[in-house]
């Protein structure tokens, strides 16, 4: 019997009919053909009950009811029993928790953790020394380092927030940002932002070396929180309350003077 085809879109269809018909049918055949389906071989090692993975001298070695948890590693999750939804990466990480949640990658990322949850360490000794604090984040080597209890954190950046201990809610995006912070509510934005404040709060920093050689800038009060930005803008800065507290427009007129483009920004 011949087919008529009366139009392109007829064309598709027996064409798409045809194509979907060899291919159920190659399918089938290699099915039958194939010998017995089995799963890859050599099998994975490695996989236990509960979901949980564990690759490495001594992963996940005491775990008793925690489940999904990944341990790849030398001692990483080593003392984590019942803890659950932690991933460990590296020589070392997690080596101390028994909370859930935890993410570490890179030899000794939150090796110290116990109790703290949700935290995500990514890079060499980030959160090293992290045990209850939670919910940070450090990406970049030695990011938090010092941290213990601080809660809330974030730290992009080769040694940001190295030296906070127990502040929290800080943000340090930069090499070095907030390098000797243990204060709280700061942001710093930029290679060696806010570098030596200790103890302010509440201090805004984005440009490199703003507020860099400040080391008390800022408090917790309206007129007590420094805003610098531009590169190096309050960079000597050392005050508290009022009487430091504004925005480093001096520095952004100075620079605005060099740059045509940017005359009439303040006006």
């Amino acid at each position: 019997m011949k087919t008529l085809i009366t139009s392109h879109r007829s064309l598709l269809t027996i064409v798409r009919s045809r194509s979907a018909s060899i291919l159920t049918a190659l399918a089938l055949g290699a099915f039958a053909l194939s010998p017995k389906v089995r799963a890859v071989s050599p099998p994975p090692d490695g996989g236990y009950a509960g979901g949980n993975t564990a690759e490495g001298q001594n992963a996940l070695l005491n775990l008793t009811s925690g489940g999904f948890n990944t341990a790849v590693g030398l001692l990483s999750l080593k003392s984590n029993t019942t803890g659950a939804f932690n991933t460990a990466i590296g020589a070392g990480t997690l080596f101390a928790n028994t909370a859930d949640n935890n993410t570490a990658t890179g030899a000794a990322a939150l090796l110290s953790n116990t109790t703290g949850s949700g935290n995500t360490a990514n890079g060499i000794s980030t959160l090293i020394h992290n045990t209850t604090g939670e919910s940070n984040t450090a990406i970049g080597g030695d990011g938090l380092f010092t941290n213990t209890t601080g809660s809330a954190n974030t730290a992009m950046g080769i040694n940001a927030l190295r030296n906070n201990v127990d502040g929290v809610f800080n943000t340090g995006v930069g090499l070095q940002a907030l390098f000797q912070n243990n204060a709280s509510n700061n942001t710093a934005v930029g290679f060696n932002a806010l570098f030596s404040n200790t103890t302010g709060n509440g201090n805004v920093a984005i440009g490199s070396d703003a507020l860099s050689s400040s080391t008390v800038v800022g408090v917790d009060s309206p007129d007590g929180a420094n805003v610098a930005i531009g590169p190096a803008a309050l960079q000597n800065t050392n005050g508290t309350g009022s009487n430091s507290g504004g925005r480093a427009l001096e520095q952004h007129d100075r620079i605005c003077q060099q740059r045509v483009w940017c005359q009439g920004a303040l006006q």
